[in-house]
C-alpha cells in the first residue's frame, strides 16, 4: 500500500480524502490542516463521509514529512499564497514524496514554467528523490487530455474550444470569488485574475500542452475579457449578498494562435447567479458544466456534468479533478523521480474500484 497524506480539507481536500480512501493501492496515513479547530478531528468527518477513517488531522507538517509518506496530495490553495505553496511543494518533494496538486497554475506545463518555480523543484527532486504532477481543478483533464482525445475522432479540425460554464455561488471560497475574480465588486474594480496577462499565465500552459501534443507551433497567446453587472441584488447560500450593479458575470478566453488563426481556446463563463448575462453560453443544468467543442468535420461537442456533495456541481468538478490526480499516484511511484505534466501521465481506468464497497 502507498501511504498517502492529504494536505488541506477545503473543496479539493475533502474530495482528496474520499479518493485516497477509495483507491485500492493507497492508504490514507495523515491529514494536514491549518485551522486549529480541525486538529484531532477524524478524516472521515472532515471529508463529509458517514463513517470514521481512524486518521486524526494534525497541524504538525514537520512530523508528517518526518514519517515519510510515499505520496502527498497537496490540496492547500496557491491562489493567494503562491510563494508559500511553492515552498510547501519543495519541502514535500525534497522529503522524497510523490506529490500531486492543482495549486500552482504555472506548473501545468512544467517544461516551460518560470525558472524561479522550476529550479527549486528540480533541486528538491535531486536531493530527495520525490516527484511532482500538477493538473488543474478547473478541471485540468477538461483542458488537456479530453480535448486531445476527442480531436482524434475528427477528419479535420479547425478549432478546439474548451469551456467551463460555472455558477460561482456554489464555490465556497469567498476571497477567491469576491476579490480574485471580482464578483460583487464595483465594475471599475480590477480583479487580479482578470488583469492583462494573468489568464494566459494561468491557462496558457494547458494551451501549450495541447499545441505540443498536436505538433503545432504557437504564434502567440491572446486574451479577451467581458464583464456584466447584476441587474438585481442576489443572495447566495454561503457568501451572502451580491448587490445590484456590481460584477455578476465574467467571460474570458485564452486563445492559442497558429499561423495567424485562433485554433485552440480555453473559455470560462462564470456567474454569481444564473440570471446574469443570460445570452452567454449556459450549462444544460443549473450549477455548471465542462464542454469541449471541436469545430471541423465532423463538428463534435461533448458536455461533462459531475455532481458530488448533495448534487453540488462545483464539488463534482473538484472531485473529477482530484480523481485525475489521485489516480496518477501509483503510476508516478513506478515512474520514479521527476517533474511530470498531463502529457506524461496517462489517464487511468478505475482498476479495483468498480462496484467496490467502502472500506
Amino acid at each position: 500500500m502507498i501511504t498517502t497524506a492529504v494536505w488541506g480539507t477545503g473543496n479539493v481536500g475533502r474530495a482528496a480524502i474520499r479518493a485516497v480512501d477509495a483507491h485500492p493501492a493507497l492508504e490514507l496515513s495523515t491529514v494536514v490542516v491549518h485551522d486549529p479547530g480541525k486538529v484531532g478531528r477524524d478524516a472521515g468527518e472532515l471529508a463529509g463521509l458517514d463513517r470514521a477513517l481512524g486518521v486524526a488531522a494534525t497541524g504538525d507538517v514537520a512530523a508528517v514529512l518526518a514519517a515519510k509518506p510515499r505520496a502527498v496530495v497537496y490540496a492547500a490553495s496557491g491562489d493567494i499564497r503562491p510563494a508559500d505553496a511553492l515552498a510547501d511543494l519543495v519541502r514535500c518533494v525534497g522529503a522524497g514524496a510523490v506529490v500531486v496538486t492543482p495549486s500552482l497554475y504555472a506548473l501545468y506545463d512544467q517544461r516551460n514554467a518560470p525558472a524561479e518555480l522550476r529550479e527549486p523543484l528540480l533541486a528538491a527532486v535531486e536531493q530527495g528523490g520525490g516527484s511532482l504532477f500538477v493538473s488543474g481543478v478547473d478541471p485540468g483533464w477538461g483542458n488537456d487530455v479530453l480535448p486531445l482525445l476527442i480531436s482524434g475522432l475528427g477528419t479535420t479540425v479547425d478549432v478546439i474550444r474548451c469551456q467551463e460554464i460555472f455558477d460561482y455561488s456554489t464555490y465556497e471560497q469567498p476571497d477567491s470569488v469576491r476579490y480574485l475574480v471580482g464578483m460583487g465588486q464595483p465594475m471599475d474594480y480590477q480583479p487580479p485574475m482578470l488583469a492583462a496577462s494573468v489568464p494566459s499565465m494561468v491557462w496558457g500552459g494547458q494551451i501549450r500542452l495541447m499545441a505540443r501534443a498536436l505538433k503545432v507551433e504557437l504564434d502567440e497567446l491572446r486574451e479577451t475579457v467581458d464583464r456584466r453587472p447584476l441587474e438585481r441584488t442576489v443572495t447566495t447560500r454561503t457568501m451572502g449578498e451580491f448587490e445590484q450593479g456590481t460584477q455578476g458575470a465574467v467571460r474570458f478566453e485564452v486563445q492559442g494562435v497558429v499561423d495567424g488563426e485562433v485554433r485552440i481556446v480555453i473559455e470560462h463563463v462564470t456567474r454569481i447567479h444564473p440570471s446574469c448575462a443570460p445570452d452567454w453560453p449556459q450549462p444544460p443544468n443549473p450549477g455548471g458544466a465542462h464542454r469541449v467543442i471541436i469545430e471541423g468535420r465532423p463538428r463534435i461537442e461533448v458536455t461533462v456534468e459531475a455532481t458530488d456533495e448533495d448534487a453540488n456541481q462545483s464539488a463534482g468538478g473538484n472531485a473529477t479533478a482530484v480523481g485525475r490526480l489521485v489516480s496518477a499516484i501509483d503510476w508516478l511511484v513506478e515512474a520514479g523521480p521527476g517533474l511530470y505534466d498531463a502529457l506524461d501521465v496517462p489517464l487511468r481506468p478505475a482498476v479495483g474500484r468498480l462496484g467496490r464497497s467502502p472500506r
